[in-house]
């Protein structure tokens, strides 16, 4: 072999130089476009564009050659001007395939198929050298598409183009020139599909301060569905095209990506940052879970995709949404405590009702329940400990499998028993002790409804609800002890020994005082669930009509038969008794005189 600094090798160099500049001026010049307005795809004939960028390799081997041993040459200036008019060239067909291509290069179709295809399947300008090697990969390249789709293959071969494109143009020394077409024509299709997307980028937080709730929200419900798309589709797939299109250089792959992406990036991921830092109202804390489950599922993307020193600010943004966020949630849950602890109000709902704090404050937990592995990371660092005066059979028992355990479970039970605390001073509002033992089971029972038909009922257990269902059941119990003892002491405790006959008498007339004064005052009261109605006018007849019963059978017949001269002792069969306490439990009416026939009653209001 001939060492390369014998005149052999100068002579046999400068030839071949010669020549490249020779074949560059042939291919070149036919190709020049700077007078014609009607440019021709370059790239639409692969072998022409095969040869164009060869042609560019050799005229680059010949201006080093010339630099180094000719460098006053009119050769050089002859080469650099040749280059330049390939440069210019590359940057139109560059342009033009970014335009034309728009519909195969936005970043849904990118994203759809580059995670099965790391790499673009046609070879790049370093590839271009060995015709052979590239037609063998075109084969293979061919066979491998025919299962693909077509959009995708023109998705393919677009990246491909541009690749090659770019790496020519960097090799050549044009790398600013390539990266201004690019970035100009990326931006604006990111910023056009943003907002598309909704994504306004002059939402400050002023602004969103000064909002109405109603408004706002439907801005979060948007945002919600808008930058899941755009981190997984938008900004994943401009990522991916970057890493293809500059795979030869790191350094530009972030320089074009951060231009392209960031401002918008920074715009979505500062939405929900603003709307935590706005005024905290009760009715806003399930949007502001919304957009921190949304964040929050999305950060390893983000993380990911913005992964570029530059591109910090975006994953900053990112996480200092989800501490605001967070910090947001936190304080509201406090404020929510502490509204129900202050809760004032002087209400008296009619007949024992249900409480439109009950309802308000269930509503709430029930929603929050299904928050729970949100609100377990929410609250990961900040555990809640138990007042120390609290039972532990509140939470169940610690051996068995329903007691509650986990943290956010503690948490929502202790919010509720702050609230039935508040429901025990409202029931001592009422005058008549019966009707507030009724109000309070009404209540419970409410509540035992909404854990055991909601995600509460996995978070409170099996322990929580059964020991509330007692405590309903014992409620009801004590309504129907005090507001039925009259009836229940007007009848002898002995139904077995033998009674006077004017004891009779009053004891008949004592009932249907009593019964009659029960009856009338309660057929107001009400038993919203239909469950908790059945027990008690079951547990009722069962505690009333089977004594009553047992006396009428004993001094019924003769008392009928006294009623005929004088006033009538007996109001009430036993079957009379039956359709009342139906009456009072399923009927319609509010009151009402125990001597009508007809039969009313309000209970089920």
């Amino acid at each position: 072999m001939t060492p390369p600094s014998s005149p052999l090798h100068h002579t046999f160099s400068e030839s071949l130089m010669e020549e490249n500049i020779e074949v560059a001026q042939f291919i070149i010049t036919k190709w020049d476009s700077s007078h014609d307005d009607n440019l021709v795809p370059l790239f639409s004939d692969k072998d022409e564009a095969r040869q164009y960028l060869g042609s560019i390799k050799g005229l680059q081997k010949a201006m080093k050659y010339l630099v180094l041993h000719q460098s006053n040459s009119e050769k050089l200036v002859r080469a650099q001007l040749l280059m330049q008019t390939a440069m210019k060239r590359l940057q139109k067909e560059f342009y033009q395939i970014l335009k034309s291509n728009r519909d195969y290069l936005d970043p849904e179709s990118v994203s759809a198929h580059s995670s099965s295809r790391p790499s673009v399947s046609r070879s790049s300008f370093s590839e271009f050298e060995e015709e052979e090697e590239e037609e063998e990969e075109e084969d293979e390249s061919e066979n491998e598409n025919d299962s693909v789709p077509e959009v995708e293959r023109a998705s393919l071969a677009a990246m491909a183009d541009l690749r090659a494109i770019a790496e020519a143009m960097i090799s050549a020394g044009y790398a600013k020139e390539c990266i201004k077409v690019y970035k100009i024509i990326r931006k604006s299709i990111v910023d056009e599909a943003l907002y598309h997307l909704g994504v306004e980028r002059e939402l400050t937080f002023q602004r969103i301060q000064k909002m109405e709730w109603e408004v706002l929200e439907f801005k979060i419900k948007n945002w919600l569905s808008a930058v899941k798309m755009a981190v997984k589709t938008l900004f994943y797939g401009e990522r991916l095209l970057c890493d293809q299109v500059f795979s030869v250089s790191a350094a530009i792959r972030e320089s074009c990506f951060t231009e392209i992406s960031k401002e918008g990036a920074l715009a979505l991921f500062g939405f929900p940052e603003n709307v935590a830092k706005c005024k905290k109202t009760p009715e806003k804390l399930f949007r502001i879970l919304d957009l921190y489950e949304v964040v929050s599922r999305l950060w390893p993307e983000v993380e990911s995709i913005f992964s570029f020193e530059s591109t910090s600010a975006v994953r900053a943004t990112a996480v200092n949404s989800l501490i605001k966020l967070g910090d947001t949630v936190r304080t509201m849950l406090m404020d929510f405590e502490t509204a129900i602890q202050k809760d004032s109000s002087k209400t008296t709902v009619p007949g024992g009702g249900i409480h439109p704090l009950t309802r308000y404050v269930m509503n709430y937990i029930s929603f929050l329940a299904d928050y729970c592995g949100i609100l377990s990371d929410i609250f990961a660092d900040w555990p809640f400990t138990v007042p120390s005066d609290l039972p532990e059979s509140y939470f169940g028992s610690p051996d068995s499998k329903g007691s509650i355990s986990s943290p956010i479970s503690v948490r929502l039970a202790w919010l509720i028993l702050v609230m039935l605390c508040k429901l025990d001073g409202k029931a001592a509002t009422y005058k008549d002790v019966p009707l507030s033992y009724l109000f309070l089971a009404n209540n419970l029972q409410y509540v035992t409804e909404k854990v055991r038909q909601s995600n509460l009922k996995f978070l409170l257990g099996d322990d929580w609800l059964i020991n509330h269902e007692l405590k309903v059941k014992q409620y009801a119990e004590n309504y129907e002890k005090i507001g039925w003892s009259k009836v229940l002491a007007s009848l002898p405790e002995n139904q077995t020994a033998e009674i006077p006959a004017d004891r009779v008498n009053d004891h008949f007339k004592k009932f249907n005082s009593a019964f009659e004064e029960a009856y009338m005052k309660q057929i107001s009261w009400v038993v919203p669930d239909p469950k908790l109605r059945d027990h008690i006018k079951i547990s009722m007849a069962r505690r009333i009509i089977p004594i009553y019963k047992e006396f009428y059978d004993a001094y019924g017949g003769v008392q009928m038969k006294k009623e005929m001269w004088g006033e009538p002792f007996i109001r009430f069969t036993p079957d009379d008794l039956g359709n009342y306490l139906s009456d009072m439990f399923y009927g319609s009416r509010s009151s009402g005189s125990v001597s009508s026939s007809s039969r009313g009653g309000g209970r089920s209001h």
